[in-house]
């Protein structure tokens, strides 16, 4: 083979490679995304738990406090999203808050789905970006059937873990159900 034909043999190849590792670097960049980033992004227009209220979320009117552990929150949920069976990292079934001064001020997110409607239509236990969804048994504290939840501590730190249920930063001392 001569040497020109080689150049353009090879030269045609550059662009193509060029291409291929553009491509090849989005997909990396995308997969870098973490659960909570795509948490942070999704609920940032419910930092106003107004907005929330006005997109279909109900605030339940008690704060969840763990016996030893800190608490949860208070939980503004979407009935229309946790009934449907599927889990969508953007748009997560409840919304936590933390009341304090008078304020709600959002924390977490927790991602909810019934056991039966999932396991009817899926083979593996629920996950979002690779995390487990905790399996939660009937008869429960909240009345709920069999469910699987995670929560992700998005908006406020946790020492015990950003997929743990309870926050021991996060208090219930604060809450009024008028808040």
């Amino acid at each position: 083979m001569s040497k020109i034909r080689f150049v353009c043999i090879v030269g045609g190849f550059v662009p193509l490679l060029t291409i291929g590792s553009a491509a090849a670097g989005q997909h990396e960049l995308n997969q870098s995304r973490t659960l909570v980033d795509v948490v942070r992004d999704a609920t940032a227009q419910f930092v106003d738990p107004e907005v929330a209220v006005a997109a279909g979320y109900v605030p339940k009117p008690f704060c969840v406090s763990g016996p030893d552990q800190g608490a949860m929150g208070v939980h503004l949920v979407n009935p229309a999203l946790v009934t449907d069976g599927q889990l969508d990292p953007e748009r997560p079934e409840s919304l936590v808050y933390e009341s304090k001064n008078g304020r709600l001020r959002l924390v977490a997110v927790e991602y909810i789905v019934f056991a039966d409607a999932w396991n009817a239509r899926n083979a593996q236990p629920p996950a979002l970006f690779g995390q487990l969804l905790n399996y939660i048994a009937a008869p429960n504290r909240y009345g709920n059937p069999n469910f699987y939840e995670l929560h992700v501590w998005a908006w406020k730190d946790n020492p015990f873990g950003t997929f743990v249920d309870w926050n021991p930063r996060v208090s219930c001392a604060g809450h009024s159900p008028d808040n």
